[in-house]
């Protein structure tokens, strides 16, 4: 590693409208820490005039800013995981692009890792989301709570900082499917989190809609836990005995009182209900299913169209 303090890792996404005042921003904060540092941007397939943006910047900060620039849109954790496996600080800090989290709060991160602290994450203060992203977070947080160990306050808030350590190991995991700060959490021998303001969104549209932060969640649940198919499993044995019972019952029934025509759509209704009970299993069970595919078929979780630095003399 060179004498790099700090590593700055911002993955960008169709952000044309917020990157030149988050440089604005960004570049006067680094410039205090009175430290070695650098920024990098990792362009994840963006389709407006992201990367333009991202080469002035470069040019008019070229010791400073680096760009990783993507074949296509790989997702966020993976840009992120790129800028981690070309970072080079002794502590590296994820920042999103679109100054929701503020730049100003940095020192606030570095204030916790130079304290002795590996893995700092944060939770927002007084979130400045709209409705729709309140319940997405909430449905997250709440999975990942139920599912893993990682005991974090706010899981979505991606504003963090790591050591290089902790860095190191997160690349060298290797995995397609990843939630990092989960992941840098397990591996943590001492971390921690600090509260940090939240700020509105002023420009662009968020890329994260409820949908995909659903998706974050069941990617979560699938990618570090067994417990859903766990508890699919427990729940799948309860159905069974009980669908057992009926069956004696509706034998001792006949047997007994003789056959009739009563109650055929109550048994309809029961044999929907295991039917979409079944197709919810097997959509659990492929969700595993196709995680191992990705692992074991070795494609690459991202590709790297160029990586415009300053050449080294």
């Amino acid at each position: 590693m060179s004498d790099i303090y700090l590593s700055v890792v911002v993955p960008v996404y169709n952000e044309e409208e917020s990157l030149e005042a988050l440089s604005d921003r960004l570049m006067p904060v680094l410039e205090n820490l009175k430290k070695p540092y650098e920024v990098i941007y990792t362009n994840d397939g963006s389709k407006d005039k992201s990367l333009e943006i991202l080469k002035k910047l470069h040019k008019k900060y070229p010791h400073h800013v680096r760009i990783i620039d993507f074949m296509g849109n790989f997702g966020q954790h993976m840009a992120i995981m790129a800028a981690f496996e070309q970072s080079r600080g002794a502590v590296v800090i994820n920042l999103d692009a679109d100054l929701q989290n503020p730049p100003e709060e940095i020192p606030k991160l570095l204030a916790k890792v130079e304290a002795g602290h590996d893995v700092v994450g944060s939770f927002r203060i007084k979130r400045s989301d709209n409705p729709l992203r309140h319940i997405g977070s909430r449905f997250a947080n709440f999975v990942r709570g139920f599912i893993t160990d990682a005991k974090m306050k706010d899981q979505g808030c991606m504003f963090r900082a790591y050591t290089r350590p902790i860095v190191n190991q997160v690349v060298q995991g290797g995995e397609s499917h990843t939630f990092i700060p989960v992941l840098a959490w397990r591996l943590a021998q001492n971390p921690t989190e600090v509260g940090l303001r939240h700020d509105a969104r002023e420009q662009g549209d968020s890329k994260y809609s409820l949908y995909h932060l659903i998706r974050v969640a069941i990617d979560l649940a699938t990618s570090f836990s067994l417990v859903p198919i766990q508890f699919f499993t427990f729940f799948g044995m309860i159905v069974s005995s009980l669908s057992f019972l009926l069956v004696l019952y509706m034998v001792a029934r006949r047997i007994f009182i003789g056959p009739e025509a009563q109650g055929v759509f109550t048994l309809l209704t029961i044999v929907i209900f295991l039917i979409s009970v079944a197709i919810m299993g097997i959509g659990i069970i492929g969700e595993y299913v196709g995680r191992m595919y990705q692992n074991t078929s070795k494609r690459h979780r991202f590709i790297i169209r160029d990586i415009i630095e300053e050449k080294k003399k």
